[in-house]
């Protein structure tokens, strides 16, 4: 991505890429790019001191022709309309490429939450839902938690949604405490689905997880359980990283400990562990010699400023939008194999989509069940894309083949409806 590239262009230029593959008209082509609808709301909030902040939040509702849209709610200071409108795209292919019918979409505010009271947080999440209300939904838009938004403020919007609506409606939202209607396993959902993603890349090169070393950019709740979940099947993890800094350990961390620290903490400042050391530059984490690479931390990390000395030969996306076009061509030119972002973190919306239809029959799994479904998912999506990868002779990487299965399912949805 160049400098003067924003992150939806660079959505858009994927599309562009796989859509040029597919031989898809422009017509087509045209309609795919651009979201459906957008919302842009003004919410004045009284903080604690007295004083009103005005914040800026967004809805996109990229597309829907698969079904309702679906997508989490970032609260960030540097949140921008064309943060969300790309992740709303990538939702859009996302829920496409592990075939469930939902469409794609994605919200926003504006702010630092870690400069925010849980009351001013509580008043922010109610404002939010307050203005979008009538645009959203079970059978039209829901929402769900993403960077800084956790289960309880999922909780208060629920609530919010339920004042406003005068009926029970659990479905609204996902990402809700198991108490109040959320899905068993849903914590370790995006983490999980990934590991199940990592094991069918390797069992189709003969090999196994068990042994591989593993670094970790982001140690949130994805890293988190990345490397818990990473660790339980054999592997070690060598590499992580967090908003304190980058640190390794050639003797393998205790993922758990670290995971448990953070949840007390909020970071790795201050942690300690026989054999840790810390890196001079936090970046460095990318560029570990170890077998798997996995980015869990915010957009556009990997580029072509630091492609080259990727040393990983499995890249494992559990962020969303981590690698630039740029970093992707050189990543494939050095026979790097990148499992993209939507199908590699796609176990989180997967088992979103299984806490609306626990919501809509009000009949909870248990997580047992749940874990076997995301496998199942996840097994049949990794297929799907590795046979679209093989149809072009390996020619495209992973996410041109994830792309072209994705844009299909959406493209026929579409036409089938007569909107194209």
């Amino acid at each position: 991505m160049s400098k003067t590239q924003n992150i939806f262009e660079m959505a858009q230029q994927q599309l562009d890429e796989a859509s040029e593959l597919l031989g898809l008209d422009q017509s087509t082509r045209e309609f795919l790019r651009w979201p459906m609808k957008e919302i842009d709301v003004t919410l004045p909030i009284k903080m604690d001191d007295g004083s009103v902040k005005v914040f800026r939040g967004y809805r996109v509702q990229y597309n829907r022709a698969l079904g309702p849209t679906k997508g989490g709610l970032r609260w960030h200071p540097d949140e921008t309309i064309d943060t969300v409108r790309a992740l709303a795209a990538w939702m859009t292919w996302k829920t496409a490429v592990v075939d469930i019918p939902l469409g794609g979409g994605k919200g926003g505010v504006t702010c630092n939450p870690l400069e925010l009271s849980e009351t001013e947080k509580e008043r922010l999440a109610r404002a939010y839902i307050g203005a979008i209300a009538k645009d959203i939904g079970p059978t039209v838009d829901v929402p769900a938690p993403d960077v800084f938004t956790t289960p309880q403020i999922m909780s208060w919007m629920m609530d919010e949604y339920e004042k406003i609506k005068g009926e029970s409606m659990p479905g609204v939202i996902t990402g809700k405490p198991i108490d109040i209607g959320g899905s068993k396993g849903r914590a370790s959902a995006t983490a999980r689905g990934g590991l199940f993603i990592a094991r069918e890349a390797v069992k189709l090169q003969g090999q196994e997880l068990k042994g591989k070393t593993v670094a970790i950019q982001g140690f949130g709740n994805v890293g988190g359980w990345a490397g818990v979940l990473f660790k339980e099947v054999g592997c070690k993890i060598v590499g992580i990283s967090d908003i304190s800094g980058a640190y390794y350990n050639l003797k393998g961390f205790d993922a758990q400990a670290m995971f448990d620290y953070v949840g007390k903490q909020g970071s790795l400042a201050g942690y300690t562990e026989d054999g840790m050391q810390a890196f001079d530059n936090p970046m460095d984490v990318l560029e570990m010699d170890v077998d798997i690479l996995i980015p869990a931390a915010l957009e556009s990390q990997i580029t072509s400023e630091n492609a080259e000395r990727i040393k990983a030969p499995l890249i494992v996306e559990l962020a969303n939008g981590p690698t630039t076009p740029e970093a992707d061509a050189i990543l494939f030119k050095n026979n790097k194999f990148v499992i993209p972002d939507f199908l590699a973190n796609s176990g989180g919306v997967t088992v979103s989509y299984f806490e609306q239809v626990q919501n809509a029959y009000n009949y909870y799994w248990e997580e047992d069940e749940v874990n076997h479904r995301l496998d199942q998912k996840m097994t049949a999506a990794y297929k799907a894309v590795y046979d679209m990868y093989c149809r072009y002779d390996k020619k495209v990487d992973m996410r041109k083949a994830a792309y072209m299965v994705s844009i299909a399912r959406v493209a026929k949805a579409a036409k089938l409806r007569g909107w194209i």
